[in-house]
């Protein structure tokens, strides 16, 4: 068997630990290969190393056959190997055909022309449909995506990595994403893909490379493997898939939304006389496709953008004028939905995020001065509790944890602070199934402790998995409340789509 990469007996290690042991990945030509691993397992490093982003304490690096040593991106190209990383590395105010270009071409005045010609080629062989002229930052983050694709073509790129491709994409981006790898495929790009999406590995890959925290469990082929048996050899014990709950038991209203007006940033309504009341004890899901007013209606909710008219009331105070720090000191949580903007200081260590909300409250500080041990035995415990993976434990750097560890630090920090509103905005975006069977059990525990909980998710399955009740949105506004028993995803879906009892909501 000839391979197009092989990594044989790839040993990495940071500080306090060992991300990679003894890991070796053998990729065919023409292959869509899966990496499968939990948060933290080391996927990621694996493919750092192959681009060149680190170098391995120990192993050997093909490709083609051929021994080489890989000691930058650029020598990463220069072998025909790109990629996409979980975070873009796009300029926000320049072109999609700038930002292709940029680095490539030589001199100090970029040709745009004929990277443009280029660019708008490409686009068209793999069904891209990107305009070549449209600024990054009016684009959505899906076409972002494509760009960054683009940009591996652009460099002839004949073996593609992708980081966690479809976590920030919708449902439907996701489908296009699969037809987009298949056809590289077809076309005799090699794709190596990292995730721990089982169905998305069944829907695309050939084969599947399992690690679990950091080791080489096995390589199996994908057909004749059931998601159930990737799932066991990811996480390491049978994972079960549908979460487990009693039937609510609501209590009093926590959060009450009244005929609510918000403007979005285009500066129309993007929420429109938007009414909604969540109980103590409940689970309240919203479901829409995105873009439908969700981000507006949870900022204005969480006091992180203004309300035009209405109201919102916490536990019957009026919250409309008050201040985001008042909110969270009456018991509002908030899992944002981006964890990197919105949820962590990536500059600050753990320890300072998990207290960031109440530092100046006891038993955080005393008069005025932070108490360090209490604050770090503290987030010790969140740490252990929520399985946040990093090197230098409480002393890590928010930001140089993964991106699932970064989502784990923040569920275990609103949690952990016992919020009477914990409004958690896509809370498993890039977790792997067994923390996600873990935090959906949180979040149920959460609601059974009394709390309220607001629940917005893209993916519907999470929506019927936790919610014992469904708000539909569309073009921002509510198109109906239904208890989860007594509907079905069709039935929902169609509401997504503004269609409600076979009529359409205008």
């Amino acid at each position: 068997m000839s391979y197009v990469i092989e990594m044989l007996n790839i040993r990495k290690e940071f500080p306090g630990i060992v991300a990679n042991d003894d890991i070796t990945l053998q990729v065919e030509e023409g292959e869509i290969h899966a990496i499968l691993g939990e948060n933290g397992a080391g996927k990621s490093t694996l493919m750092s190393i192959l681009f060149g982003l680190y170098h391995a304490d120990r192993g050997t690096i093909k490709v083609r056959g051929k021994e080489v040593k890989i000691n930058s991106p650029n020598d990463a190209n220069d072998l025909g190997i790109g990629m996409v990383h979980q975070h873009f590395q796009l300029i926000h105010n320049y072109t999609v055909t700038e930002n292709i270009i940029l680095g490539k071409e030589g001199g100090f005045v970029l040709d745009t022309r004929q990277g443009r010609r280029k660019i708008k080629e490409l686009s068209e062989r793999y069904g891209l449909n990107i305009d070549p002229d449209s600024v990054i930052e009016n684009i959505s983050v899906g076409m972002q995506q494509r760009v960054e694709i683009l940009k591996m073509l652009y460099r002839d790129a004949d073996i593609l990595i992708f980081d966690e491709p479809t976590a920030v994409l919708t449902p439907q981006e996701i489908d296009e994403m699969m037809d987009i790898m298949r056809a590289l495929a077809k076309e005799g790009k090699s794709i190596i893909i990292i995730t721990h999406k089982l169905d998305e590995i069944k829907a695309v890959a050939q084969r599947c490379t399992v690690i679990r925290r950091g080791r080489l469990i096995g390589v199996v082929d994908v057909a004749s493997t059931s998601t159930a048996e990737m799932a066991a050899m990811m996480v390491g014990r049978q994972v079960n898939f549908k979460v487990q709950k009693a039937p609510a038991k609501p209590g009093e209203a926590v959060l009450e939304v009244k005929d609510l007006n918000v403007l979005n940033n285009k500066k129309v309504l993007g929420v429109k006389d938007f009414s909604l009341s969540v109980h103590a004890g409940e689970i309240v899901g919203i479901a829409g496709v995105d873009g439908n007013g969700q981000s507006e209606l949870v900022e204005a909710i969480t006091g992180l953008r203004p309300i035009e008219s209405g109201s919102v009331s916490l536990l019957g105070r009026d919250i409309t004028k008050l201040s985001i720090k008042e909110r969270n000191d009456l018991g509002l949580g908030h899992i944002p939905e981006d964890r990197q903007k919105r949820g962590l200081v990536l500059s600050f260590p753990l320890y300072d995020n998990f207290i960031i909300k109440d530092f100046e409250k006891r038993p955080f500080s005393h008069h005025g001065l932070l108490d360090k041990p209490q604050i770090k035995e503290y987030s010790q415990a969140i740490i252990e509790k929520y399985d946040v993976r990093s090197g230098e434990g409480v002393n890590s750097l928010a930001g140089k944890l993964s991106g699932g560890n970064q989502q784990k630090a923040i569920i275990g920090r609103e949690i952990t602070a016992q919020p009477k509103l914990l409004i958690a905005v896509q809370p498993t975006r890039g977790l792997d199934v067994g923390a996600i069977e873990f935090i959906h059990a949180q979040l149920v525990k959460h609601r059974d402790e009394g709390n309220a909980v607001l629940l917005v998710s893209f993916e519907l399955d999470e929506i019927f998995n936790l919610s014992d009740r469904i708000a539909v949105i569309n073009a921002g506004r509510l198109i109906d409340i239904v208890k989860t028993e007594d509907t079905d995803e069709y039935a929902v879906g169609l509401m997504m789509a503004g269609i409600k009892s076979g009529k359409e909501v205008g």
